[in-house]
Order: structure tokens, then C-alpha cells, then sequence
């Protein structure tokens, strides 16, 4: 017997057969004798809509309002799959996140799940019940109210909870059957990858791959909580994300992701002077705005320019406080290009082999393809282009780097009789 956390995102619970194929994955492992608790996100296209009402409503709407409005759909969908694991002889029960609770930070929209009390849902599960929770939501205590953890904050949810249950293993069920070396939408020769390093999760994560979302990779390899990814809609094997030493072979290269929601800003002339770095991403931090990429250029006058990545939905938040301290910064002009995107390589065996920054930049350069700024950590190299070279880098640099499966079967045509 084994205590597993089993998370459905928004495709697998879109309408009502779907939510009754995900109870009866459910029925298959409490049959089999597991402890099961399972954690949902809201119905395919539901939390876009909520959250296109709030932007049409205000773009600069009230961050704590916004999660009351966004946090709905997941209760929807909590209650929808209790009474269908009911109907089928399977005891079950809907929990919101402050029921739990799930208490979080008070950074709402993209709130940090700070403690779980994972007691009273052992002792349910124990009992064999089925703890059907709502992704994505939790509790600020200090106000009483309720945040919501970003978009794909559902996998956090599941991996928060497997942790604080002690669960052996936290499967994340989604459209796809496992994590591939590049998306297979644009690379049809892309390979599912069997198991795949923290590390490397994280950081494909964070970079675009959107199998995972970034926090839930950190807060699973934090915990050590054994992570399967695979699909809702076929009975196939998944990968695994797991420790480094459970990988038998460690490729140099074991993925390529992209982001296209990606924006740049950069500030033109801004005084060259000790502290202006502070004064420009203080406010942004302190805003909540997440900055990615940073390149500063030296002038011969005493100024210099400075770029940075954001994300794209923060682009206006940040252009309205970056204009409201323009004078306390002393920048000339800001300059701010949505148009871009980011594409990265990731392996953990490039510790130790090098070349791979210039496999990367030879293969862009020979397909006319511009970088604008670029960033490295230990095991990846990423790059800003312009996002309309996005699925022509992502293909050259899947060959250049030997991830290139075979073809994909293809269905024989029928032939048709003559005469």
C-alpha cells in the first residue's frame, strides 16, 4: 500500500466525462489498497476568463480582489469531482485551501505557501477517504484572506501537500504523457524523457517548459518528494523526476525550452553612479515584479544603458512605477519591447563538457537569427531573440545538440481500387 497525491490539471477535468475519467483513475488506486488524495485545478479555460474580467475591468486592478475572483474555479471543480467519486462507491470530500489550511506569504496573485498541516488529512485518507483539494489557493493568515499561488500553481499545491502528508509519490496528471526534450508541437522528432534531475526540471521550468510549474520543481526537490508526470488520456509510462544520482546516464544536453512571455525593458542613460541598481529593481521587488535577465553597458560619458528581462503580463506594473520614479533614477528614456522571446538549453552534464554556450551561438548565427542579451547558470545557457525566430531556433538547436528522436509513425494512406 502506498500514499500517493494525485493532481488533475484544467484539460483533464474540462467537462463532465473527463471529470468522470479522472474519478475513475482515482476508484483504480483506492481499489488497489492506496491512500489517495487528490488535488484539481479549474476547468479548461476558466481561470483565463476570470482573469481577463479582472484586466478588462482595471489592469492594475487590486491584487487581493483579483484572488478572491480567480480563486473560484478551482472550488467548482473540487465539488463537480466529489460527487462523481461518490456516485461510483468511492468516499470523497471537496477542501478549499483555507480548510486545510494552506497558509501562504501575503504576495498575492503569486503568493509562497509558507506551512501545511498535513494531520487531519492523513487521518482522513487513513480512514479512506478521498481528500479532493482545490489547487492553486491558500490563506493569508495575518488578513484572513485568501491568495492564490500563480498561474500552474496547482502543481505547488500537489507537491505541498505530498510533502506534508509524507506521500511516497505525487503523480501530476496533464495532457501530456511525460517531459520531452523540446515540445513536440513544434519538434515532432522530440524524445520523452524516462527521468529527469531536479535541477534540470527546475530549470527548463523556469525557463519556459510549462510540463511543471517552476515552484512546484524547487519545493519537490526541497522536500525530496519523488515527482511523476503522465497523461490523463493513455495508460503509458511517465517520466519521473527524481534525484541526480538515480540517473544512470546524464546527457550533455537534455532539453530545449522557450518562453514567449518574455518583455524587455531597458533604460537609456541612466547615471553610472554606486547605488542606481538598487534604485531602479528595488521598487520592482518590492512590487512583486520578477526580473529575469540583466545586462548594463558602460558609457564614456558617465551614464550607461541598462536592459532586464520581465514577464510580459508584469510589463505594465513595472513601466508605471519605473516612470513614477524616473527622477529619483535619472534615466533619459525607457524603452520597453514585448516582442521577444526566450529560448534556453539545459543539461546537467554540461559541468562538465564545454562548447555547448557555442554550439548554441554558432547554430543561431548560421540561421540569421540575432541574440540580444544572454544569461547562463551551471547547467544552462539561455538567449533573447525576437520572437518571431522562437520555432526556427527551437528546431536548429534540438538538431545541433542531438536530441533528434526518430520520425514519428504516420498513419498509411488507404488505397483506393482502380477503375
Amino acid at each position: 500500500m502506498a500514499r500517493i497525491v494525485m493532481k488533475f490539471g484544467g484539460t483533464s477535468v474540462a467537462d463532465l466525462d473527463r471529470i468522470r475519467n479522472v474519478a475513475n483513475r482515482v476508484k483504480r488506486e483506492v481499489d488497489a489498497g492506496n491512500e489517495v488524495a487528490v488535488v484539481v485545478s479549474a476547468m479548461a479555460g476558466a481561470t483565463n476568463q476570470l482573469v481577463k474580467w479582472c484586466q478588462d475591468l482595471s489592469p492594475l486592478h487590486d491584487a487581493r480582489e483579483y484572488d478572491v475572483v480567480v480563486a473560484t474555479g478551482e472550488q467548482v471543480t473540487i465539488g463537480l469531482l466529489a460527487i462523481a467519486l461518490q456516485t461510483i462507491g468511492v468516499e470523497a470530500r471537496s477542501w478549499q485551501g483555507w480548510q486545510i489550511p494552506i497558509l501562504t506569504d501575503q504576495a498575492h496573485g503569486k503568493a509562497r505557501v509558507e506551512s501545511i498541516d498535513g494531520s487531519l488529512l492523513i487521518e482522513r485518507m487513513q480512514a479512506g477517504q478521498v481528500p479532493v483539494i482545490a489547487g492553486f489557493q491558500g490563506l493569508e493568515p495575518a488578513r484572513n484572506r485568501i491568495t492564490t499561488l500563480g498561474r500552474g500553481g496547482s502543481d505547488l499545491s500537489a507537491v505541498a501537500i505530498a510533502a506534508a502528508v509524507k506521500a511516497d509519490r505525487c503523480d501530476i496528471y496533464t495532457d501530456v504523457d511525460g517531459v520531452y526534450t523540446t515540445d513536440p508541437r513544434i519538434v515532432p522528432r522530440a524524445r520523452k524523457l524516462d527521468r529527469i534531475s531536479y535541477e534540470e526540471m527546475l530549470e527548463l521550468a523556469s525557463v519556459g517548459a510549462k510540463v511543471l510549474q517552476t515552484r512546484s520543481v524547487e519545493l519537490a526537490m526541497k522536500q525530496r518528494v519523488r515527482v511523476q508526470v503522465l497523461s490523463s488520456f493513455e495508460d503509458k509510462p511517465g517520466s519521473l523526476v527524481v534525484d541526480e544520482d538515480e540517473i544512470v546516464e546524464q546527457p550533455i544536453v537534455s532539453g530545449i525550452a522557450y518562453s514567449r512571455d518574455e518583455a524587455k525593458v531597458t533604460l537609456r542613460r541612466v547615471p553610472d553612479r554606486p547605488g542606481v541598481a538598487a534604485s531602479v529593481f528595488g521598487p520592482l521587488s518590492a512590487a512583486n515584479v520578477n526580473v529575469d535577465m540583466i545586462v548594463q553597458n558602460i558609457g564614456a560619458d558617465g551614464s550607461t544603458d541598462m536592459t532586464f528581462t520581465l514577464g510580459r503580463t508584469d510589463l505594465p506594473r513595472a513601466r508605471d512605477l519605473l516612470e513614477k520614479e524616473k527622477a529619483s533614477i535619472g534615466f533619459e528614456a525607457m524603452i520597453a519591447d514585448p516582442d521577444v522571446a526566450k529560448i534556453s538549453v539545459v543539461g546537467i552534464g554540461m559541468r562538465t563538457h564545454a562548447g555547448v554556450a557555442s554550439t548554441m551561438f554558432r547554430t543561431l548565427s548560421e540561421k540569421g537569427i540575432n541574440i540580444q542579451v544572454i544569461s547562463t547558470s551551471e547547467i544552462k545557457v539561455s538567449v533573447l531573440i525576437p520572437a518571431d525566430y522562437t520555432e526556427l531556433a527551437v528546431r536548429a538547436l534540438h538538431t545541433a545538440y542531438g536530441l533528434d528522436g526518430p520520425e514519428p509513425a504516420r498513419s498509411t494512406p488507404e488505397r483506393r481500387g482502380e477503375g
